[in-house]
C-alpha cells in the first residue's frame, strides 16, 4: 500500500463512532500507508468495535488522559506494537454538562477545571507520553472548535479549546527543535458524539446553514479527517504552531 503516509506509525485518540473525525482520520491514514494504534476511554470495547470498520486491524489501548499511570505505561505499549511513532493525533474533548448550554455564569470551578485538563492539558499529556518513541521527529495534529468567537451553548467548551489552541503553540514552540510539529484543525460542527453532548447544538450547527460560504454537511467528516492526515505527512514540513480552517470558509465571513 502506498500513499502519502507510507511508513508512518500513527497514535490516534477519541474514535467513540464511525461518524467522528477521528475515525475518518485512522480509516484515511491507512488508505494513505500508515499504521495505526488506537486509543479509547472510558469505553475501549466500543472503540474496538468500531475499529472493526477499518480497512485494517488496529489495536486498541486504554488511556485516560487525566491518568498519570496510564500516561506513564503508554510509550512501552505502543513501542511494543509500533517500534515508534511519526504521528500524534488529539481528538479528545469533554466537559461536564453544567458546563455547557447556557450555564457559563453558573457553572463551578470544579466543571471548569475538568474541561480545561480533558479538552487542552491533555495536549501537552499526550504529546510528552509519546515524546520518547518520537526520535526522528514527527507531526501532532489536535482537534479545535475556532475559539475566538463565543458560540451559542458551547460555553466553557469555548475558552477550554482557547486554551488548547495556546498550548498548541506553546509545545509547537518547546518541541520544534526535535523536529516536532503541533498544528490544529479548527473544523466546522459535525453531528458527532462530542455534538450529541452540547445541549442546544442544532443553533450552534444552523450558524453554518446561514453563513458558510462553501455548502457544509453536518454528516461528512471526511474533509476534516483529510486535513488531519494531510499535516501528518511530509506535506507540511515547516508548518508548526498552526490552525488550518475546515469549515466551509466560515471563520473568514463576518456577517
Amino acid at each position: 500500500m502506498s500513499g502519502i503516509l507510507k511508513g508512518k506509525r500513527v497514535l490516534i485518540s477519541g474514535v467513540l463512532m464511525e461518524s467522528s473525525i477521528a475515525f475518518h482520520a485512522a480509516k484515511l491514514a491507512q488508505e494513505q500507508g500508515a499504521e495505526i494504534i488506537l486509543t479509547a476511554f472510558p469505553r475501549p470495547t466500543l472503540t474496538e468495535r468500531i475499529a472493526k470498520k477499518l480497512p485494517k486491524p488496529t489495536k486498541v489501548l486504554e488511556l485516560d488522559v487525566t491518568n498519570e499511570e496510564h500516561l506513564g505505561r503508554l510509550a512501552d505499549l505502543v513501542g511494543a506494537e509500533l517500534g515508534g511513532l511519526d504521528g500524534v493525533v488529539h481528538s479528545i474533548g469533554f466537559a461536564p454538562q453544567d458546563a455547557l448550554g447556557g450555564n457559563f455564569l453558573n457553572t463551578p470551578f470544579e466543571s471548569v477545571a475538568t474541561a480545561m485538563h480533558v479538552s487542552a492539558y491533555s495536549l501537552k499529556s499526550l504529546t510528552m507520553a509519546c515524546l520518547p518513541l518520537m526520535q526522528n521527529g514527527g507531526s501532532v495534529v489536535g482537534l479545535t472548535f475556532d475559539a475566538q468567537y463565543a458560540w451559542p451553548q458551547y460555553d466553557w467548551m469555548g475558552p477550554a479549546k482557547a486554551a488548547l489552541e495556546a498550548t498548541s503553540r506553546y509545545v509547537a514552540r518547546d518541541l520544534g527543535k526535535q523536529n516536532i510539529r503541533c498544528n490544529l484543525i479548527s473544523a466546522g460542527p459535525l453531528a458527532s458524539m462530542a455534538a450529541k453532548s452540547i445541549p442546544g447544538f442544532g443553533e450552534l450547527a444552523a450558524v453554518w446553514d446561514n453563513r458558510s460560504p462553501l455548502e457544509w454537511d453536518l454528516k461528512d467528516p471526511e474533509p476534516a479527517g483529510r486535513g488531519i492526515v494531510a499535516l501528518l505527512s511530509d506535506w507540511f514540513p515547516k508548518t508548526t504552531g498552526e490552525i488550518i480552517h475546515v469549515d466551509g470558509g466560515l471563520h473568514a465571513i463576518g456577517a
